[in-house]
């Protein structure tokens, strides 16, 4: 199916970045195949994500800005040491409204969003993805509790902001964490890797006040150092940080149970016919079911 992304608008947002000709080079050649395995590995990605911690990666930040069209005045200002402390700045608090109807899902993150249902065994190829619930979560007793749901994905770029939310008020068990390998999450991987049973990810069952059940995880991605989720048991209200990825691309999840939340349509659209759709923390991507 061919990539594209849309805004809430309907319009196709060109799809553009540097790192494109690079990874095409590692998930589409037999020599980039034999470098990636190298640059998969979870020793790897941590001594990169020690140099982004250091004091020179900070020179990184004015090109990457650049590059990536960051637009700052939405962000907090001040001076930032590194390039993961420039990664993981916070955005000013009215740069993204948190829409606090009770009835109304809202996103966890920037990103670009894709929706599937969940039916019995079903499995889902996302850009070239293949995979079932319960291997995600590795829990098939889990999984079956969400037959008849949605399963959304929230693709984040490198430009994206990369701290995300609680949707609802609530409280949640402990975090669960399932290692695994590093790859990105561009496009151009997806093609070639089941990358959400390979990445290293970190999932909990949020129990929601309007949403039953909800299980949020974190999906690392190539060159990220680590999911940084800021809670193990915890009470929590809609808009608060649950936690932030540091440096690469990265994708969050969630898994709604059945008749409880009626998603969007132009993102059931969108994902019908191929595309992704760009949303914003806390804007609106569905309705509580009756």
């Amino acid at each position: 199916m061919k990539y594209g992304i849309k805004d809430r608008k309907g319009n196709i947002i060109p799809v553009t970045g540097g790192q494109d000709k690079m990874l095409e080079f590692l998930y589409c050649t037999v020599g980039g195949n034999i470098a990636l395995k190298g640059l998969t590995a979870p020793l790897v990605s941590k001594i990169a994500g020690h140099f982004c911690d250091s004091f020179f990666s900070a020179r990184l930040i004015p090109s990457f800005i650049e590059k990536a069209g960051i637009d700052l005045t939405e962000y907090e200002s001040g001076f930032y040491k590194s390039f993961n402390d420039f990664f993981t700045r916070k955005i000013k608090k009215d740069a993204r409204p948190i829409c606090m109807n009770p009835d109304v899902l809202v996103s966890p993150c920037d990103s670009k969003l894709t929706v599937y249902k969940i039916n019995n065994d079903s499995r889902f190829s996302i850009k070239g993805g293949d995979y079932s619930v319960a291997s995600f979560l590795r829990c098939s007793r889990l999984a079956q509790r969400y037959n008849g749901g949605w399963f959304m994905i929230f693709r984040l770029d490198v430009s994206d902001y990369h701290r995300y939310m609680y949707i609802d008020n609530g409280y949640k068990s402990k975090n669960i964490h399932i290692n695994g390998v590093y790859h990105t999450v561009n496009p151009v991987a997806l093609d070639k890797t089941d990358i959400y049973k390979e990445n290293v990810r970190e999932y909990t069952v949020l129990h929601t006040e309007n949403f039953g059940k909800v299980i949020q995880a974190e999906v690392g991605a190539m060159l990220v150092g680590k999911i940084s989720n800021h809670h193990q048991k915890h009470r929590y209200i809609r808009g608060e940080e649950k936690g932030m990825f540091e440096y690469g691309g990265s994708t969050a999840v969630l898994i709604i149970p059945h008749d409880t939340v009626i998603p969007d349509a132009d993102i059931l659209k969108n994902t019908k016919d191929g595309f992704e759709t760009v949303v914003k923390m806390g804007e609106k991507i569905g309705i509580k079911k009756g």
